[in-house]
This record gives C-alpha cells, sequence and structure tokens, in this order.
C-alpha cells in the first residue's frame, strides 16, 4: 500500500508542469508566512493580525511588494520582523534558488526536472549551467547585502548606536530584494519609508545602488563580472544596461522638472537634494518602493509618470517586478523597424527574432489588462479618488510598494484584489497564465494565411 502511494505522488508530481511548481512554491510561502504573522509574538501588542492582513503582509514581503497596512517598524516585534525579512529574502531570491540552497546544504543532487524548474524560475534559456547560474545567484546576494549592510550599519550606528547596525543590514536586504519594507516608523514617524533621510547622501546612495544591482538582474551581473566590458557582454545584457541607464536618467530629469517648485516635494529640499531626490525617485519607482518625500504630495502629472515607470519595472532574473525593461525594450525596436519598413526588428546590430517579439507585446496587453481589471475592482470597493486607485494597482502588479497612502484605508475586497494582483506581478502574469492551463498542445495544423487591416 506504501508502494501505492508512493508510487502515485511521483505521478502527480511529474504531471506538474514548471509553471505551476513555481506558483505552487510562491502560494505555499506566502501561506507559511500568514500563520507565523497571526502569530501574537509577531506583534509588539501581543495580538496577532488578523487573517486578511497578515495574508497581504505576507504576500506584500515574498513577492517583494511593500505595500503595508500596518507600519512595520511600529507594529511587529523582533520575532515578526525577522519573519519578514525572512520571507523577503526568500521572495527575493526566488523558490527554486531557495530549495537549490537547502539541497546544496543536505547534499542532495539536483535532478532534471528541478533544473527544468529552476531554467524558468530564472528565464534561463537553456537548462544547461543552471545549477552552476543558481549557486552564484546565492554567493552574490549574500555578498552584496553584507557589503551594503555593513556600510549602512556604519552609518546609522553614528545615529542610532547598535540598532543602528541591525537595520542596516535589515534595510540592506529589503533594497537588495526591491522588497521597501522599512522600520523607520519608530524613528521617523509612521509609514514615513525614507522621508527623514531625503538629503543624506550616504543612504540613498546606498539603497539606490543595492535596489539596481537586484533591479538589473542576477544574469547581467554575471555576465558583467565574467567579461567586464561593454562589447563583450550579452545582448540581453546589453539592452538591460542600456534600457536601465535611460530609464533612470530619463526619470529624474522629468521629476525634478515636475516638483521643482512643490512644496510639499522638492521645494523644502536645497538644490544638492532637489536633484538627490530625483535621481532616487526614478530609480525606486521600478520595483523598489522607497521614499525620500511624501508620495501623497505629488503632482498628478508624477504620479501619473511613476506609473509608467513602475509598470516597466525591473529586468529579467531579478528581485523586481513589472514588464521588465527587456519587453519595453524590443517593442521599441518592433515599433522603430515598423516606421522604417523593415521587417526585422534590431538592437545593437543583432535581429530580434518574431517569437520574441510576440511575446513582449502578449506580455504587454496581459498586464495591462490585468491592471484595468483590478482599477475597475478597486473602483467598487474603495472610496478613493481614481488615480491614487490606479497607482495603488499598478504599485501591486509592479511589486513595487509605493501608495499615497490609502493601502490601510482600503477594504477587505480591496486588500484582497491586490494580493491577487501582488502574486501575479511577482510569479508573472504570463507564468500564472500558464500555471492554470492544465494542458499545452501544439498542433500540426497550419491553416492558410489571411489578410486583416490594422489601423
Amino acid at each position: 500500500m506504501d508502494a501505492k502511494i508512493t508510487n502515485l505522488l511521483d505521478i502527480a508530481q511529474w504531471k506538474l508542469t514548471p509553471y505551476q511548481i513555481l506558483v505552487i512554491g510562491f502560494a505555499g510561502l506566502i501561506a507559511g508566512g500568514t500563520v507565523l504573522l497571526m502569530l501574537p509574538v509577531a506583534s509588539v501588542t501581543g495580538i496577532g493580525l488578523p487573517f486578511i492582513d497578515a495574508l497581504f503582509t505576507a504576500t506584500s514581503a515574498v513577492c517583494v511588494t511593500g505595500l503595508i497596512v500596518v507600519d512595520t517598524g511600529t507594529h511587529f516585534s523582533l520575532f515578526g520582523q525577522l519573519v519578514l525579512i525572512s520571507l523577503i529574502q526568500a521572495g527575493g531570491l526566488g523558490i527554486m534558488a531557495m530549495s537549490t540552497l537547502m539541497a546544496m546544504l543536505i547534499g542532495k543532487k539536483i535532478n532534471l526536472r528541478q533544473r527544468l524548474v529552476m531554467q524558468e524560475a530564472l528565464n534561463h534559456l537553456t537548462v544547461a549551467g543552471v545549477v552552476r547560474l543558481t549557486q552564484y545567484i546565492i554567493k552574490v546576494t549574500l555578498l552584496i547585502e553584507f557589503i551594503g549592510g555593513t556600510i549602512l550599519a556604519g552609518w546609522w550606528y553614528q545615529e542610532l548606536g547598535s540598532k543602528g547596525i541591525y537595520l542596516g543590514y535589515w534595510h540592506a536586504v529589503s533594497s537588495f530584494c526591491n522588497a521597501g519594507f522599512d522600520l523607520f516608523g519608530g524613528i521617523h514617524g509612521k509609514f514615513s519609508s525614507a522621508t527623514g533621510y531625503a538629503e543624506d547622501i550616504v543612504v540613498n546612495m546606498v539603497i539606490s545602488v543595492l535596489v539596481i544591482l537586484g533591479g538589473i538582474g542576477f544574469t547581467v551581473i554575471a555576465d558583467v563580472w565574467t567579461n567586464r566590458r561593454f562589447s563583450l557582454v550579452s545582448l540581453h545584457t546589453k539592452v538591460v544596461l542600456v534600457t536601465t541607464l535611460w530609464l533612470t536618467a530619463l526619470g529624474a530629469v522629468v521629476i525634478f522638472l515636475l516638483e521643482y517648485d512643490n512644496p510639499g516635494t522638492l521645494g523644502v529640499l536645497s538644490w544638492p537634494g532637489k536633484l538627490l531626490a530625483s535621481y532616487f525617485h526614478s530609480v525606486t519607482p521600478r520595483s523598489a518602493g522607497w521614499n525620500t518625500v511624501d508620495i501623497s504630495s505629488l503632482t498628478d502629472a508624477t504620479l501619473f509618470f511613476l506609473m509608467l515607470l513602475m509598470f516597466i519595472g525591473a529586468s529579467p532574473a531579478s528581485t523586481g517586478g513589472g514588464i521588465k525593461t527587456t519587453t519595453v525594450a524590443v517593442m521599441a525596436a518592433a515599433i522603430r523597424a515598423l516606421i522604417r519598413g523593415r521587417n526585422d526588428a534590431e538592437l545593437h546590430e543583432r535581429r530580434i527574432p518574431h517569437a520574441i517579439i510576440y511575446k513582449a507585446f502578449s506580455l504587454l496587453l496581459i498586464s495591462a489588462l490585468l491592471v484595468v481589471f483590478v482599477t475597475m475592482m478597486l473602483s467598487i470597493t474603495e472610496k478613493q479618488p481614481f488615480i491614487k486607485l490606479l497607482f495603488e494597482a499598478i504599485s501591486a502588479f509592479g511589486t513595487v510598494g509605493l501608495t499615497t497612502g490609502i493601502t490601510p484605508e482600503l477594504t477587505v475586497a480591496g486588500k484582497f484584489w491586490l494580493i491577487l494582483t501582488m502574486f501575479a506581478g511577482r510569479v508573472g502574469p504570463v507564468t500564472l497564465a500558464l500555471a492554470l492551463t492544465l494542458r499545452t498542445r501544439k498542433g500540426n495544423l497550419q491553416y492558410p494565411e489571411g489578410k486583416i487591416i490594422i489601423g
């Protein structure tokens, strides 16, 4: 009987697709985090979070988003804070990276099926070298977080004493994983994020560099470290680096111009502070969720521009969300080719396969439809201005965590819709759709070509 049960479990396991395994893995981690955050010991008051709030917070942590319904720094005890940072680290590294780490620690070999799941989780082109890449990801993550944490710990030690050491390493993990969770509620006020360090160049630069490194993707970091010359790195790395640079520069300029005289944001800062805050807020909307100025005081034009940055998000195989920088670059290349009357889209003297272009535009459409649907649902359940609801929905999808301040005021239904959006944004809308598909069939039948008038 035991043998039969084992065989059935093995068969059931093999019937799961890599997409389904990833989705189930993230869901399981969220469920475990929810239970832990509901425990009385996780709260300073000794009263555990209600189920919906614990589920929302666990989802936000695992999906490295940063949207919160209670202030992290004042509500959670040391146990609760450690649970959160563990969920953030696991969510940032990814389910398969954590599984690989556990397998390495106990000396277990990684089989072919696990390698296929790892390939999908990392958006790797082939199965070859995927275990080695995962091991590299773990080592690089811990090294970068240690370096960033050490700098922050040393800096904050001067201000906060021994507590600054704890805050330094805690926030280094949160920053590199693009989570945006913070513990400054008990220092600068509830839900304050990093507003107390708007003109602190050390805090701003360390956090932004950690965010950028976590957002460009592990494969890019490995490629740059190995080749160290732009001409030698892969096309993917070139596209990610150039697009990230352009978005950061464009974002800084636009935010500076739109908010220069706003007394609620940049208007009260010095000239260097304006430049620093503009740069910082061009980096963090692309998945990190940190802010040094009051987001609710931004003009509508700036809020809308930040929505565009949040929707684009970070890069593939990173700790960030969104439709990704490479998706935008591929679509821009395709549109440029169409305008110039060329049959092929090109980037850095390389032709982009049509299959990748189809995937890019499909991802854009699916993601946009998801945001539209969630915003419509929020408009039904919440009594808030439309632009704030749209901002909240895009922030959840891009796993960003920026908010105009309405998150704690959401109804149970509103929190539920954002939970689903954060989950879809982290695992990827296409991955989630494929995971829900029981079977995939490749037909051999090819129909005659048809003509459709467009535009």
